[in-house]
């Protein structure tokens, strides 16, 4: 077994990565409480805009800034795009169906860019100026601005969600969407607009986690693509229903993956982490409810 010291390199990394799982992991969650989609194509449309703005950097010499912000409006708008062409269409069909959906969406993004970029020659990265700049050092890790950026991003990006749900007309529409949204639209709530704001803004949090992943991990559009599996986990844990579980979810499973990295025996099998987790979430709340009909019906 590794020593205490072997560990600790991979903390920072695995609460940042938590962050960025968390930060898609909330805009999944509220984009499903919106519309009842499960957006599978979360990765694939993060993926797109870094690549985007890895070409505009490296051919065009379009300044870093510029080329994220339009990174990040490309995963607005393309998620904006599918759900005002898709989105009534899947309005009332069953979940699988509107999960599918999605993923079909995310092959076709994946197949776009495999063609797009199809050289596999080239190295491309993503960096932040933030990288190379040590926010603190703790028992000799040092600890960059990147990672820090990274956790509270997804920090402030789940308490904000929290609060707008709860306290904004917006919000409030949308948690009544996902109750009922044949009722919702008899009581004057302009429905398309409300499921509009839920795909935009989602896709805005998906261009950010494209670019934040891209940084952290690797500019790649698979696996970029299928990172959104950590993702699915930490809402499924949360049962597609609560940001703070989503968050903590995430957190978790970004520390546990990266934590088990220094272990020689299972770190092939790191990838497993958020299937894991979500199986034992999901049994252990399973038991919960079980028990709690069972007490139920006792009294």
């Amino acid at each position: 077994m590794p020593s205490w010291s072997s560990f600790q390199p991979f903390i920072p990394i695995g609460l940042a990565l938590g962050g960025v799982y968390a930060l898609s992991g909330v805009g999944m969650v509220v984009l499903y409480r919106a519309t009842g989609v499960l957006n599978l194509a979360y990765g694939a449309i993060g993926a797109i805009g870094a690549m985007v703005a890895w070409s505009l950097i490296t051919y065009e010499g379009v300044p870093s800034a510029w080329a994220y912000v339009i990174a990040v409006f490309i995963g607005g708008f393309s998620t904006l795009l599918y759900g005002v062409i898709f989105g009534p269409a899947l309005a009332a069909r069953d979940p699988l169906v509107k999960a599918v959906a999605t993923l079909g969406f995310a092959l076709i993004l994946l197949g776009l860019m495999t063609w797009l970029w199809s050289n596999s020659n080239i190295t491309r990265s993503i960096s932040f100026s933030t990288d190379s700049t040590t926010a603190f050092t703790v028992s000799a890790v040092s600890v960059s601005w990147t990672q820090v950026i990274a956790f509270a991003i997804g920090l402030v990006v789940a308490v904000g969600a929290t609060v707008f749900l709860r306290f904004t007309k917006i919000g409030t529409a949308m948690r009544a969407l996902a109750d009922d949204r044949e009722i919702t639209a008899t009581l004057g709530v302009p429905v398309r607009r409300v499921e509009a704001a839920a795909w935009f803004g989602s896709g805005i949090l998906a261009g950010i986690t494209g670019l934040l992943l891209a940084d952290l991990d690797t500019l790649d559009p698979t696996t970029l693509t299928f990172l959104v599996i950590f993702t699915v986990a930490a809402a499924l844990i949360a049962r597609l229903r609560s940001i703070t579980v989503t968050f903590v979810a995430a957190v978790v499973i970004g520390l546990v993956d990266n934590l088990v990295t220094p272990i020689n025996s299972i770190t092939n099998y790191r990838d497993m982490t958020p299937f894991v987790l979500a199986i034992i979430a999901l049994l252990f709340f399973a038991r919960g409810r079980q028990y709690s009909f069972a007490r139920g019906g006792i009294r």
